[in-house]
Protein backbone atom coordinates (compact mmCIF):
# COMPACT_ATOMS: atom_id res chain seq x y z
CA UNK A 1 0.00 0.00 0.00
CA UNK A 2 1.57 3.65 -0.72
CA UNK A 3 2.30 6.02 1.99
CA UNK A 4 -1.01 7.92 2.72
CA UNK A 5 -1.55 10.77 1.07
CA UNK A 6 -2.25 14.08 2.70
CA UNK A 7 -5.98 15.08 2.64
CA UNK A 8 -6.76 17.84 4.33
CA UNK A 9 -7.71 16.82 7.56
CA UNK A 10 -7.24 19.23 9.69
CA UNK A 11 -6.92 19.23 13.14
CA UNK A 12 -10.18 20.28 14.10
CA UNK A 13 -11.44 17.11 12.59
CA UNK A 14 -9.21 15.05 14.59
CA UNK A 15 -10.63 13.68 18.11
CA UNK A 16 -8.14 14.35 20.97
CA UNK A 17 -7.82 12.24 24.45
CA UNK A 18 -5.54 11.94 27.27
CA UNK A 19 -2.92 9.44 27.81
CA UNK A 20 -1.81 9.25 31.61
CA UNK A 21 0.44 7.11 33.45
CA UNK A 22 -0.01 8.67 36.92
CA UNK A 23 3.56 9.14 37.14
CA UNK A 24 5.20 9.73 40.51
CA UNK A 25 7.88 12.66 40.71
CA UNK A 26 11.07 12.68 42.79
CA UNK A 27 10.16 13.96 46.40
CA UNK A 28 5.89 13.08 45.91
CA UNK A 29 4.19 9.73 46.54
CA UNK A 30 1.48 7.95 44.86
CA UNK A 31 -1.16 9.67 46.55
CA UNK A 32 -0.05 12.85 45.38
CA UNK A 33 0.04 11.51 41.64
CA UNK A 34 -3.29 10.02 42.37
CA UNK A 35 -4.68 13.58 43.24
CA UNK A 36 -2.74 15.16 39.93
CA UNK A 37 -4.52 12.27 38.05
CA UNK A 38 -7.82 13.14 38.77
CA UNK A 39 -7.00 16.96 38.51
CA UNK A 40 -6.18 16.28 35.25
CA UNK A 41 -8.79 14.24 34.14
CA UNK A 42 -11.37 17.11 35.54
CA UNK A 43 -9.50 19.71 33.55
CA UNK A 44 -9.19 17.05 30.62
CA UNK A 45 -13.10 16.81 30.28
CA UNK A 46 -13.55 20.91 31.30
CA UNK A 47 -11.31 21.58 27.77
CA UNK A 48 -12.93 18.83 25.48
CA UNK A 49 -10.69 15.91 25.67
CA UNK A 50 -13.04 13.08 24.50
CA UNK A 51 -11.61 9.94 26.63
CA UNK A 52 -8.72 9.39 29.25
CA UNK A 53 -6.67 6.17 29.40
CA UNK A 54 -4.36 4.49 32.13
CA UNK A 55 -1.88 2.54 31.13
CA UNK A 56 -0.36 -0.72 32.90
CA UNK A 57 3.48 -0.75 33.50
CA UNK A 58 4.77 -2.78 36.45
CA UNK A 59 7.92 -2.62 38.76
CA UNK A 60 8.68 0.77 37.45
CA UNK A 61 8.59 3.39 40.72
CA UNK A 62 7.67 6.60 38.40
CA UNK A 63 4.43 4.51 37.31
CA UNK A 64 1.35 5.03 39.54
CA UNK A 65 -1.18 3.10 36.97
CA UNK A 66 -0.56 -0.58 37.89
CA UNK A 67 -3.59 -1.47 39.09
CA UNK A 68 -5.06 0.55 36.00
CA UNK A 69 -8.81 -0.74 36.49
CA UNK A 70 -8.86 0.60 40.07
CA UNK A 71 -7.27 4.11 38.65
CA UNK A 72 -10.20 3.93 36.15
CA UNK A 73 -12.69 3.95 38.51
CA UNK A 74 -11.30 6.55 40.27
CA UNK A 75 -11.08 8.96 37.41
CA UNK A 76 -14.80 7.84 36.07
CA UNK A 77 -16.17 8.24 39.93
CA UNK A 78 -14.70 12.53 39.83
CA UNK A 79 -15.65 13.13 36.17
CA UNK A 80 -19.19 13.30 34.16
CA UNK A 81 -18.79 12.62 30.59
CA UNK A 82 -15.47 11.86 29.74
CA UNK A 83 -14.88 8.30 28.49
CA UNK A 84 -12.69 6.27 30.75
CA UNK A 85 -10.12 3.45 29.89
CA UNK A 86 -7.39 1.49 29.50
CA UNK A 87 -4.25 2.25 27.29
CA UNK A 88 -3.78 -0.40 27.97
CA UNK A 89 -4.83 -3.80 30.10
CA UNK A 90 -1.87 -5.65 28.56
CA UNK A 91 -4.05 -8.59 28.43
CA UNK A 92 -1.63 -12.02 28.81
CA UNK A 93 -0.84 -10.67 32.41
CA UNK A 94 -4.46 -11.49 33.00
CA UNK A 95 -7.34 -13.77 33.31
CA UNK A 96 -9.42 -13.07 30.65
CA UNK A 97 -12.61 -13.72 32.78
CA UNK A 98 -11.23 -11.82 35.12
CA UNK A 99 -10.60 -8.69 32.97
CA UNK A 100 -14.28 -9.02 31.73
CA UNK A 101 -15.61 -9.02 35.41
CA UNK A 102 -13.54 -5.89 36.54
CA UNK A 103 -14.74 -3.98 32.74
CA UNK A 104 -18.21 -5.23 32.78
CA UNK A 105 -18.47 -3.86 36.41
CA UNK A 106 -16.79 -0.08 35.74
CA UNK A 107 -19.30 -0.30 32.56
CA UNK A 108 -22.28 -1.02 34.87
CA UNK A 109 -20.94 1.95 37.21
CA UNK A 110 -20.56 4.53 34.43
CA UNK A 111 -22.51 2.92 31.49
CA UNK A 112 -21.36 4.48 28.16
CA UNK A 113 -18.04 6.04 29.14
CA UNK A 114 -15.54 2.50 29.25
CA UNK A 115 -13.02 1.66 26.83
CA UNK A 116 -11.01 -1.30 27.02
CA UNK A 117 -8.18 -1.01 25.08
CA UNK A 118 -6.06 -3.90 25.20
CA UNK A 119 -2.09 -5.04 24.68
CA UNK A 120 0.68 -8.26 24.21
CA UNK A 121 2.89 -7.16 25.94
CA UNK A 122 4.17 -7.18 29.81
CA UNK A 123 4.27 -3.78 30.26
CA UNK A 124 7.12 -5.05 32.50
CA UNK A 125 11.11 -6.81 32.64
CA UNK A 126 10.73 -10.49 32.31
CA UNK A 127 11.19 -11.10 35.85
CA UNK A 128 8.65 -9.17 36.57
CA UNK A 129 6.43 -10.32 34.06
CA UNK A 130 6.80 -13.99 35.27
CA UNK A 131 5.91 -13.09 38.62
CA UNK A 132 2.33 -11.83 37.04
CA UNK A 133 1.84 -14.76 34.84
CA UNK A 134 3.68 -17.38 36.70
CA UNK A 135 3.74 -20.82 33.95
CA UNK A 136 1.98 -18.46 31.66
CA UNK A 137 3.54 -18.46 28.53
CA UNK A 138 5.22 -14.54 28.38
CA UNK A 139 5.89 -14.01 24.50
CA UNK A 140 2.52 -12.58 23.60
CA UNK A 141 1.54 -15.89 21.33
CA UNK A 142 -1.34 -16.87 23.24
CA UNK A 143 -2.77 -13.26 22.90
CA UNK A 144 -5.27 -14.03 19.92
CA UNK A 145 -6.86 -16.94 22.06
CA UNK A 146 -7.12 -15.06 25.35
CA UNK A 147 -9.13 -11.85 23.21
CA UNK A 148 -11.38 -14.44 22.00
CA UNK A 149 -11.74 -15.78 25.35
CA UNK A 150 -12.45 -12.48 26.79
CA UNK A 151 -14.67 -11.43 23.90
CA UNK A 152 -16.67 -14.50 23.86
CA UNK A 153 -17.61 -13.57 28.02
CA UNK A 154 -19.35 -10.49 27.01
CA UNK A 155 -21.12 -12.32 23.78
CA UNK A 156 -24.61 -13.49 25.17
CA UNK A 157 -24.82 -15.20 22.19
CA UNK A 158 -21.17 -16.74 23.08
CA UNK A 159 -21.29 -20.90 22.40
CA UNK A 160 -18.99 -20.77 25.48
CA UNK A 161 -21.36 -20.90 28.39
CA UNK A 162 -19.61 -23.42 30.81
CA UNK A 163 -18.22 -20.08 32.44
CA UNK A 164 -19.74 -16.64 32.29
CA UNK A 165 -18.78 -13.47 33.26
CA UNK A 166 -20.97 -11.23 36.00
CA UNK A 167 -20.92 -8.13 34.95
CA UNK A 168 -19.77 -8.22 31.55
CA UNK A 169 -21.91 -10.60 29.62
CA UNK A 170 -24.30 -8.41 27.63
CA UNK A 171 -22.42 -5.70 28.02
CA UNK A 172 -21.38 -3.24 25.37
CA UNK A 173 -17.79 -2.48 26.42
CA UNK A 174 -15.37 -1.34 23.26
CA UNK A 175 -12.53 -3.14 22.82
CA UNK A 176 -9.15 -2.09 21.11
CA UNK A 177 -6.34 -3.36 20.52
CA UNK A 178 -3.05 -1.42 21.20
CA UNK A 179 0.34 -2.18 19.35
CA UNK A 180 4.21 -0.77 18.83
CA UNK A 181 4.76 -3.33 15.99
CA UNK A 182 2.43 -5.32 13.02
CA UNK A 183 1.19 -7.70 15.41
CA UNK A 184 -2.09 -5.97 16.87
CA UNK A 185 -2.56 -3.81 13.49
CA UNK A 186 -2.94 -6.92 11.38
CA UNK A 187 -5.16 -8.51 14.18
CA UNK A 188 -7.34 -5.36 14.57
CA UNK A 189 -7.81 -5.02 10.85
CA UNK A 190 -8.72 -8.73 10.54
CA UNK A 191 -11.11 -8.98 13.31
CA UNK A 192 -12.38 -4.94 12.15
CA UNK A 193 -11.46 -3.73 15.71
CA UNK A 194 -10.29 -0.01 16.09
CA UNK A 195 -6.80 0.42 16.67
CA UNK A 196 -4.00 2.48 18.32
CA UNK A 197 -0.37 2.85 17.84
CA UNK A 198 2.23 3.17 20.41
CA UNK A 199 3.91 5.83 17.96
CA UNK A 200 5.10 8.03 20.80
CA UNK A 201 7.96 5.46 21.83
CA UNK A 202 7.99 3.29 18.39
CA UNK A 203 8.19 6.10 15.64
CA UNK A 204 9.71 3.93 13.23
CA UNK A 205 6.58 1.38 12.65
CA UNK A 206 4.10 3.73 12.88
CA UNK A 207 3.40 4.65 9.29
CA UNK A 208 3.57 0.97 8.08
CA UNK A 209 1.58 -0.10 11.43
CA UNK A 210 -1.17 2.13 10.16
CA UNK A 211 -0.51 1.27 6.40
CA UNK A 212 -1.24 -2.45 7.11
CA UNK A 213 -4.02 -1.62 9.54
CA UNK A 214 -5.82 -0.19 6.77
CA UNK A 215 -5.01 -1.94 3.74
CA UNK A 216 -5.94 -5.55 5.57
CA UNK A 217 -9.11 -4.33 7.80
CA UNK A 218 -12.15 -6.08 7.09
CA UNK A 219 -15.52 -4.57 8.46
CA UNK A 220 -17.18 -6.28 11.26
CA UNK A 221 -20.63 -5.87 13.78
CA UNK A 222 -17.94 -3.14 15.51
CA UNK A 223 -16.54 -1.22 13.33
CA UNK A 224 -17.32 -0.64 9.36
CA UNK A 225 -14.10 1.20 8.45
CA UNK A 226 -10.79 1.05 10.49
CA UNK A 227 -10.19 3.81 12.72
CA UNK A 228 -6.70 4.78 13.88
CA UNK A 229 -5.77 6.12 16.82
CA UNK A 230 -2.23 7.41 17.58
CA UNK A 231 -0.09 8.05 20.76
CA UNK A 232 1.66 11.47 20.75
CA UNK A 233 4.35 12.85 23.94
CA UNK A 234 3.40 16.51 23.35
CA UNK A 235 5.17 19.32 26.07
CA UNK A 236 3.85 22.78 25.17
CA UNK A 237 4.50 26.16 27.10
CA UNK A 238 4.09 29.40 26.33
CA UNK A 239 7.71 29.66 25.55
CA UNK A 240 9.86 27.32 23.29
CA UNK A 241 12.85 27.99 26.24
CA UNK A 242 10.02 26.76 28.97
CA UNK A 243 8.73 23.65 26.80
CA UNK A 244 12.58 22.54 25.93
CA UNK A 245 13.17 22.91 29.74
CA UNK A 246 9.71 20.51 31.02
CA UNK A 247 10.10 18.22 27.91
CA UNK A 248 14.30 17.29 29.55
CA UNK A 249 12.39 15.36 32.84
CA UNK A 250 10.84 12.53 30.32
CA UNK A 251 14.39 12.32 28.74
CA UNK A 252 16.10 12.02 31.82
CA UNK A 253 13.21 9.22 32.72
CA UNK A 254 13.40 7.19 29.29
CA UNK A 255 17.48 7.53 29.25
CA UNK A 256 16.78 5.54 33.24
CA UNK A 257 14.78 2.93 31.12
CA UNK A 258 17.23 2.05 28.63
CA UNK A 259 20.01 2.07 31.25
CA UNK A 260 17.41 -0.38 33.15
CA UNK A 261 17.04 1.73 36.44
CA UNK A 262 13.64 2.93 36.38
CA UNK A 263 12.79 6.05 38.63
CA UNK A 264 10.70 8.78 39.61
CA UNK A 265 9.95 11.53 36.82
CA UNK A 266 12.82 13.48 37.78
CA UNK A 267 12.53 17.53 38.40
CA UNK A 268 13.92 19.03 34.80
CA UNK A 269 17.07 20.53 34.20
CA UNK A 270 18.43 23.67 31.53
CA UNK A 271 20.68 21.23 29.86
CA UNK A 272 21.02 17.03 29.73
CA UNK A 273 24.86 17.67 28.49
CA UNK A 274 26.69 15.51 30.83
CA UNK A 275 23.73 13.30 32.07
CA UNK A 276 23.67 11.21 28.86
CA UNK A 277 26.36 9.54 26.62
CA UNK A 278 26.55 10.16 22.73
CA UNK A 279 25.19 6.98 22.26
CA UNK A 280 22.68 6.97 24.97
CA UNK A 281 21.17 10.88 23.33
CA UNK A 282 21.21 9.17 20.09
CA UNK A 283 19.03 6.11 21.49
CA UNK A 284 16.59 8.71 23.59
CA UNK A 285 16.23 11.00 20.73
CA UNK A 286 14.99 8.23 18.08
CA UNK A 287 12.85 6.61 20.26
CA UNK A 288 11.19 10.01 20.72
CA UNK A 289 11.98 11.22 17.35
CA UNK A 290 7.93 11.97 17.17
CA UNK A 291 8.02 14.46 20.33
CA UNK A 292 6.36 18.07 19.63
CA UNK A 293 7.72 20.33 22.08
CA UNK A 294 7.43 23.96 21.60
CA UNK A 295 5.19 27.16 22.19
CA UNK A 296 1.51 26.81 21.05
CA UNK A 297 2.20 28.14 17.05
CA UNK A 298 5.18 25.30 16.88
CA UNK A 299 3.00 22.64 18.88
CA UNK A 300 0.28 23.39 16.41
CA UNK A 301 2.57 22.76 13.11
CA UNK A 302 3.66 19.64 15.12
CA UNK A 303 0.41 18.45 15.36
CA UNK A 304 -0.83 19.12 12.03
CA UNK A 305 2.23 17.83 9.98
CA UNK A 306 1.92 14.43 12.50
CA UNK A 307 -1.74 14.45 11.47
CA UNK A 308 -0.48 14.74 7.75
CA UNK A 309 1.64 12.07 7.80
CA UNK A 310 0.09 9.83 10.04
CA UNK A 311 -4.13 10.81 8.54
CA UNK A 312 -5.07 9.42 12.04
CA UNK A 313 -8.56 9.97 13.40
CA UNK A 314 -7.56 10.58 16.58
CA UNK A 315 -4.21 11.52 18.59
CA UNK A 316 -3.94 10.57 22.28
CA UNK A 317 -1.45 12.69 24.17
CA UNK A 318 1.32 11.62 26.75
CA UNK A 319 2.50 14.46 28.09
CA UNK A 320 4.73 13.70 31.67
CA UNK A 321 5.98 16.84 32.87
CA UNK A 322 7.37 17.47 36.48
CA UNK A 323 4.96 20.59 37.68
CA UNK A 324 1.91 19.87 37.85
CA UNK A 325 0.36 22.87 36.54
CA UNK A 326 3.24 22.93 33.96
CA UNK A 327 1.56 19.66 32.68
CA UNK A 328 -2.23 20.88 32.98
CA UNK A 329 -0.94 24.19 30.76
CA UNK A 330 0.79 21.49 28.36
CA UNK A 331 -2.64 20.26 27.65
CA UNK A 332 -4.53 23.30 28.04
CA UNK A 333 -2.69 24.65 25.01
CA UNK A 334 -3.46 21.30 22.71
CA UNK A 335 -7.02 21.87 23.74
CA UNK A 336 -6.34 25.79 22.54
CA UNK A 337 -5.06 25.26 19.08
CA UNK A 338 -7.38 22.45 18.13
CA UNK A 339 -10.22 24.35 18.68
CA UNK A 340 -11.62 21.56 21.82
CA UNK A 341 -11.05 24.76 24.44
CA UNK A 342 -13.43 27.17 23.62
Amino acid sequence: MEKAQVTGKQLKDVTFSVLDLAPVTVGSTPSEAFKNTMSLAQHAEAWGYHRYWLAEHHNMPGIGSSATSVVIGYVAGGTNTIRVGSGGIMLPNHSPLVIAEQFGTLEAMYPGRIDLGLGRAPGTDQVTAMALRRDVRADGSEFPEQLEQLRAYFDPNSRYKRVRAFPGEGQKVPIWLLGSSGFSSALAAKLGLPFSFASHFSPEYTIPALEQYRERFQPSEDLERPHAMVGVNVFAADTTEEAEFIATSFQQQFLGMIRNTPGQLPPPVKSMDGLWTEQEKYIVMSRLSTAIIGNPEQVKRQLQSFLDETQADEMIVNSAIYDHQARLRSYEIVAEITGMKK
